[in-house]
This record gives structure tokens, C-alpha cells and sequence, in this order.
């Protein structure tokens, strides 16, 4: 691995010191979706995760690309996350009737404010343009949120000042041991600026005043992590820190036997990037029938651009974004993918179906019975290709 640009320093800490722990090289932005016969060449830039010598934050090396434009349909499994992070926050009481709540809005996390009349009625809410307005919040939530920021130091400033004196700040974010634990080397992505083990999180958590008092598990995207944090101090740190700090004990026990703050734990993600594009390259090229993919994500856009995956490998991505159709992958060379919408199922009666985005599988199936109906067969790209058992007419796995 190269060393970091001289320019480089810390999002955290501003250290000028790091090693670079994945080079996914010259890639295209993942929110880059061209028109399919646009003639002029997909910009690339360089993308790389690094980390920080001394505070060992893994965050995006550089990005030239800009801010990210939200295109996509959000999932139900994103929707049936947010309602178990409300419910659960209520459950444990730093959610209350009457509270006032505000959300630091994520282009990729969805709105848990949008769940929080149905389960909390007397709520009120302080929702805003990225930012909570001005009155003190007794809770903010950002739910994937904290990642998209360039400047991580700032971004906790501006989430701490946005609450009230016994208020919780609720980040549910994605750890980077998990990310490591499962290969998913391509969530590094432009735009995605920092990359949280938890270990380091409650470090920075408790430089600015606050402590854990909730720690909750999902399976979302191989597991996410809800961890309520309040300021040193408060009611609901003198409450709820000490029923919490056994379970945030356990998570950082398993980060440290994974190596997860070491440099070359997480260089592992390097080995995978390989692994994943010559399989998905060698399983195109030895494929015969139809082949559509499923999902324009914008972790699917390495992929497609380090596989060489073309329209003459992909027939098209299917998406239920109205935004994304009409459009294409970024890439090349090679003819562009495609985005088309659903139709395109019945149309084709493709063989298999590429999932592009594991965890809409079972959302997908069901919306999409048609494909299996018609003979096709979904298969999931990563971390590794599985090819998916039909259901049968009454809804188990064929035997």
C-alpha cells in the first residue's frame, strides 16, 4: 500500500499521519448515473480508505466528486429499521411522549421522524434541512447521517449543540468491523467520509461529553449498531451508562480480538476486492441464457466499473427508482448498463436476475414472484454469488 497524499489530515483529529488500508483506484462517483448513449467518458478519481495513525478513524482519503444527489426508493428494510430504532429508544426511555425531536438527515438512512407520530403521537418534531433548528433537542437521531460529513469534528460539535441538557444524541451507524468481518469492501464509496469501528466511536463520543446509555443490534446490511449517547453527567447517563457500558464492553472486546483499529485487519478488504470482481467477471463469461441485474446502487457501481460489466454482459439494472430509470451505470469500457424499470421482468423472462443489494432479497421476491413464476432464478453478488433456491407455489424452498 502508497502512502497518503502529502495534503492529507485527519477528519477527526487532523493528524497528518495515516496508512492506506483499501485503493479501489480510479473509480466513477457512485451517484453518477449517465444517460446510456451519453458519448462523453465517465470522470474517475482516485478511492481510498485510509486510517488515521493516532486516533485510527478509517475515513475517505479525498473526495473531488461533491455532494451526493438521493435517487433511490427507500427500501423496506430500511423502513422496518427505522420503526424498530424508534420503538426501542421508547422502550428504553430516552424516548418520550412529548419529547422534542430532531434528525440529522442522511441521503442513504432514510427518515425515522416519519415513524414517530404512529408510535410517539405527542412528539414534536424539529426536522430541517440537514441540521436541527434552533431549539434545544431532547433527541437526535441520525441514522446513517454522521458518515456523510467531511469534517467528523464539526459534525459532532453540531449534534452535541443541537441537544438539550439531558438530551440523547441516537447514531445508528454501520461498524467497520462488520464491514471487515464480511468483505464489503464497496462500502467504500465517494461520499462516504468516515468509516466508525465502535471502538473509535466512543472515543470521539467522549471527547465531546458524552457517554453511551443504549446499545441495540440489527441485522440491516450484516449488522448495524443503534448506540445512544448522552453528556456526561445528565439524567440519563447517571441512569442508563452503567446498564449500558456491559454491552458497549462486549462489542469492543470483539473489535480488539478482530484487530479491528489495526491497519492490517483491515487491509483484508483489499484481498476480497479481487475475489469479488474476477468471480462475478468469471460467472458473466460463462453464463449462456439472459442475465438482468437488480438494483442501481451505488454499491454496485465499483463493482460493474473493477468486473469490466457491460450491456453485453447485463441485459439491464432493474430499479424501482423513477429517478434512476432511463439512465445508466457508469463504467466502462464497453456499452453502459442500462437502468429500466420492473416491466422489464415480464418483458425478458430473464434466466437469472443479479441482486446487486443482498438485503432487499426477501423484499424483492415477493414483490417480484414473476421472475421465479417465468423459471428465472435470483442470484446474490456479494460478498459472495449464491445463486438463491426457488420458492414453490406455496411459498418454501423447493426440494
Amino acid at each position: 500500500m502508497s502512502t497518503v497524499v502529502p495534503e492529507w489530515r485527519c477528519r477527526w483529529c487532523r493528524s497528518d499521519r495515516a496508512t492506506v488500508v483499501l485503493d479501489l483506484g480510479a473509480q466513477p462517483a457512485a451517484d453518477l448515473f449517465p444517460e446510456p448513449e451519453d458519448p462523453s467518458p465517465d470522470p474517475v478519481h482516485p478511492l481510498r480508505m485510509v486510517m488515521c495513525d493516532r486516533c485510527r478513524l478509517a475515513q475517505l482519503e479525498h473526495d473531488p466528486t461533491g455532494p451526493e444527489e438521493p435517487r433511490g426508493v427507500e427500501p423496506a428494510a430500511l423502513v422496518a429499521q427505522a420503526r424498530s430504532g424508534v420503538a426501542d429508544l421508547l422502550a428504553a426511555g430516552l424516548l418520550h411522549p412529548g419529547a422534542w425531536v430532531g434528525e440529522m438527515r442522511s441521503p442513504h438512512g432514510g427518515s425515522w421522524l416519519e415513524h414517530l407520530p404512529e408510535i410517539v403521537p405527542d412528539a414534536v418534531l424539529l426536522d430541517g434541512p440537514g441540521t436541527v433548528p434552533g431549539i434545544a433537542a431532547d433527541l437526535v437521531i441520525d441514522s446513517l447521517g454522521l458518515m456523510h460529513e467531511p469534517d467528523q469534528r464539526a459534525a459532532w460539535d453540531l449534534r452535541v449543540d443541537a441537544l438539550a441538557p439531558d438530551g440523547v444524541l441516537a447514531l445508528h451507524v454501520h461498524p467497520l468491523s462488520v464491514i471487515v468481518r464480511d468483505g464489503m469492501w464497496n462500502a467504500l464509496r465517494h461520499g462516504h467520509f468516515a468509516y466508525y469501528s465502535l471502538t473509535v466511536l466512543v472515543e470521539a463520543a467522549r471527547a465531546v461529553g458524552l457517554v453511551p446509555v443504549g446499545l441495540w443490534r440489527y441485522p440491516l446490511y450484516g449488522g448495524t449498531r443503534l448506540v445512544a449517547l448522552a453528556r456526561e453527567g445528565s439524567r440519563h447517563a447517571r441512569i442508563g451508562a452503567p446498564s449500558a457500558a456491559d454491552l458497549v464492553a462486549a462489542e469492543l472486546v470483539v473489535e480488539a480480538a478482530a484487530g479491528t483499529t489495526e491497519p492490517s485487519s483491515v487491509q483484508e478488504l483489499q484481498r476480497q476486492v479481487a475475489r469479488s470482481a474476477s468471480e462475478l467477471r468469471h460467472w458473466l463469461d460463462a453464463r449462456t441464457g439472459s442475465i438482468v441485474a437488480y438494483g442501481a446502487a451505488s454499491r454496485a457501481v465499483a463493482l460493474f466499473a473493477l468486473a469490466g460489466v457491460t450491456a453485453d454482459d447485463v441485459l439491464a439494472v432493474v430499479d424501482a427508482s423513477p429517478a434512476k430509470q432511463g439512465r445508466a451505470m457508469p463504467g466502462g469500457p464497453g456499452p453502459r448498463v442500462p437502468v429500466l424499470g420492473p416491466d422489464l421482468f415480464a418483458e425478458v423472462r430473464p434466466d437469472r436476475v443479479l441482486l446487486l443489494v443482498p438485503d432487499l432479497l426477501d423484499e424483492v421476491r415477493s414483490a417480484h414472484p414473476e421472475v421465479e413464476a417465468f423459471g428465472g432464478r435470483w442470484v446474490v453478488a456479494e460478498p459472495e454469488l449464491v445463486e438463491v433456491e426457488p420458492l414453490s407455489r406455496d411459498g418454501g424452498r423447493l426440494r
